[in-house]
């Protein structure tokens, strides 16, 4: 068994053991490894200090820390992404955090993130059947609403960050909410 510190393209950090390397490689290859906390299928590796037993005449302890910025998860760039998860990505990667923290997934852990993640399900389903897909246009078309310039409907889509602030700074109430990937 081998055991990697893995990280979604959201930034969430977990654990994933595998029978091998290969069983990972192949894994991933075939999109079977995905984020606990969201599902995302766009994963990397962390970079980890092995765990390698100290002979009996050397201390034992973590390995010395020679590149703190090192310990830091891998974050994607849009542009590393294949097009098919880039509807997934977050448009702007979040900021790398100042302390990486080890975590023990506990089963009532994983049970609650599903609860969570079938609620979150839930309002996106809601949010199909009852708004329009704008895709790509959801600035502009959030724009003809506000002004009167198109008929006042729910709308959902993809914009940029500065869009989102710019439409802000007009006075259109927008909302963000991660969008998950499809249910395979």
């Amino acid at each position: 068994m081998i055991s990697y510190n893995l990280t979604c393209a959201f930034g969430h950090v977990f654990e994933g053991w595998f029978g091998s390397s290969a069983d990972y490689d192949d894994q991933q290859a075939r999109g079977l490894v995905a984020c606990p906390v969201c599902d995302n299928t766009v994963i990397t590796k962390a970079l980890m200090t092995p765990n390698v037993t100290a002979k009996s005449n050397q201390k034992s302890g973590p390995a010395p820390m020679n590149n703190p910025s090192a310990h830091h998860p891998t974050r994607l760039t849009s542009a590393e992404v294949p097009p098919q998860e880039r509807s997934v990505m977050p448009s702007s990667p979040p900021m790398a955090p100042t302390v990486t923290a080890e975590m023990v997934v506990t089963p009532e852990m994983m049970e609650a993130a599903a609860k969570v993640m079938a609620e979150m399900r839930k309002v996106q389903s809601t949010i199909e059947r009852q708004c329009d897909d704008v895709g790509d246009s959801f600035a502009e078309e959030a724009r003809k609403i506000h002004y009167g310039e198109s008929e006042a409907r729910g709308i959902y889509g993809r914009t940029t960050e500065a869009e989102a602030e710019d439409l802000l700074d007009e006075g259109i109430a927008i909302t963000k909410m991660p969008w998950l990937p499809k249910e395979q």
